[in-house]
């Protein structure tokens, strides 16, 4: 019987680089939080449980009432970006738990 492992082994992450990557989605989050909450009291009156995707380095934002749409539309724009995405109500969540 063979032994199945991990798909990819080459790509094998210490727990530094893991950290790294963590502060780094962690930091990108609180900068897009920073914007959402700046614009999110004028959205929330005229597109109420809208999606908006944020561009983070340029701090552009999409809306659509998809979210795959506010997502493509924000990849078009900035395709090496990775756009944060919130829902425009009153916590920003885009889902349940």
């Amino acid at each position: 019987m063979v032994r199945r492992g991990r798909l990819f082994p080459q790509y094998q992450w210490s727990a530094e680089k893991i950290a790294q990557w963590k502060a780094e989605r962690a930091a990108l989050y609180q900068h897009c939080q920073l914007i959402f909450e700046r614009v999110q009291p004028k959205l929330i009156e005229t597109h109420y449980n809208w999606f908006m995707a944020i561009d983070p380095d340029s701090g552009d934002y999409f809306i659509d009432q998809d979210k795959e749409v506010a997502t493509q539309m924000a990849r078009q724009k900035y395709p090496s970006a990775i756009p944060v995405l919130f829902k425009i109500n009153e916590t920003g969540v885009c889902g349940t738990i």
